[in-house]
């Protein structure tokens, strides 16, 4: 049975390397942005390139008729989806909580959370015996992020409970659901955040010295899809240098 994987957000950072890493393992790669199209279709163009298969979707996956649509899209295109990864993430300007409007809060909760529940939703809907999903959380999730993004730490502990749920609840249909933790990874999301140059200030205190590239996540979240992590479900793979 072909392999074919959604990666949502796959077309910068994590989402990207993850994207290119499996479409070099023989998958078929949905490609999901939300905004960045120029990004994504420069991912699917360097698969294809080297002779993989891949689409561009565009998708705000926080909406349900848009995930609905978007497992459409790379169905009729590639296949049926049997693998899934719940990349797509948002973060904010660095404050603490006591300076946080609800909105914030909100959209972070929505962007991060209702994604990943809604993106498993339909695969599981669609799904018949067998499969994986590996949701990309964050070793924020452990930490608590004070002082800079309590409410994105907050929206990836909620993605680690759901892993975990999801988990036992599909175990039986030999469905496996699995979460990385990346930190202190080499992407724009720090940018986003409003310190580009936040991991070389935290470098000294990661237990390796340095910041993390996307690859090695990517490396990380192809094993737990692959069948070489047939026993492994329901479990938390830290990648933050130590920390």
């Amino acid at each position: 049975m072909s392999k074919v994987v959604i990666v949502t957000g796959g077309g910068r950072g994590i989402g990207a390397a993850t994207s290119r890493l499996l479409a070099s393992r023989g998958y078929a790669v949905g490609v999901n942005y939300r905004a960045d199209r120029d990004s994504a279709e420069a991912v699917v163009a360097a698969i294809v390139a080297e002779g993989g298969r891949a689409i561009a979707v565009p998708a705000d996956v926080s909406d349900e008729d848009a995930v609905r649509a978007l497992f459409d899209a790379v169905a009729d295109q590639l296949g049926p989806v049997t693998h899934l990864v719940n990349n797509a993430g948002a973060l904010f300007t660095q404050s603490p909580l006591v300076d946080m409007s609800v909105e914030r809060f909100n959209k972070v909760m929505l962007t991060n959370v209702t994604s990943c529940f809604l993106c498993s939703r339909e695969f599981l809907r669609r799904a018949g015996e067998g499969g994986a999903i590996v949701n990309v959380s964050s070793v924020a999730a452990r930490s608590g992020s004070p002082f800079e993004y309590v409410d994105y730490a907050a929206s990836k502990g909620a993605v680690d409970t759901l892993t975990k749920g999801l988990s036992l609840e599909v175990a039986a249909r030999g469905i496996r659901v699995n979460a990385v933790r990346p930190g202190f990874i080499h992407t724009r999301m720090h940018a986003d955040g409003g310190e580009p140059d936040r991991i070389e200030r935290l470098a000294a205190q990661i237990p390796l010295q340095r910041g993390g590239q996307p690859e090695e996540v990517a490396n990380a979240i192809a094993w737990l899809l692959s069948d070489e992590a047939s026993y492994v479900t329901g479990s938390f793979m830290d990648l933050a240098g130590g920390k």
